[in-house]
């Protein structure tokens, strides 16, 4: 990559994909969270 290069932002998809993985990050968190609770209950 060359220093005139203009910074562009990435491209949709990858935009798109890196929402999505964040949005599972949360999910999982969430449900381990839950998981661990469960299992504490018992």
């Amino acid at each position: 990559m060359l220093w005139s290069d203009p910074e562009n932002e990435p491209p949709e998809e990858l935009r798109e994909a890196q929402n999505m993985l964040r949005r599972l990050g949360l999910l999982m968190a969430l449900a381990m969270i839950l998981a661990m609770i469960v299992i504490g209950l018992r």
